[in-house]
């Protein structure tokens, strides 16, 4: 069982960044692909980024392309989400994931393990 840990949120202004961490709170990391997933009040869950076992591919939303960046240190065993020129928005709660595969996936079903979620909170 991986339980996972967000951290780095808060408020933030806008146009402002942030970088959110996820880190698995017993065991390694380094063979689980991993997504951030984020859930704004009233509305339902949508794929973020996410990012491959070997730090060699990404994927991420159309909505953040070019503002988010996801990257992993495996021997920090930590996947990190750099989000810059932050909106309105992108105010929400971010949630990290992970699956035992090598390739990362925008499908929330396709992970196994979930954190409990960072806020992240843009002012206009």
């Amino acid at each position: 069982q991986v339980q996972l840990v967000e951290s780095g949120g808060g408020l933030v202004r806008s146009g402002g960044s942030l970088m959110l961490s996820c880190a698995p709170s017993g065991g390694t990391f380094s063979s689980y692909s991993v997504g951030w997933f984020r859930q704004a009040p009233g509305k339902e869950r949508e794929f973020v980024a996410a990012i491959d076992w070997s730090n060699l591919s990404t994927l991420e939303a159309d909505s953040v392309k070019g503002r988010f960046t996801v990257s992993r240190d495996n021997a920090k065993n930590t996947v990190y989400l750099q989000m810059n020129s932050l909106k309105p928005e992108d105010t929400a709660i971010y949630c990290c994931a992970a699956r035992k595969y090598r390739t990362a996936t925008m499908k929330g079903e396709l992970y196994d393990y979930w954190g409990q979620g960072t806020q992240v909170t843009v002012s206009s």
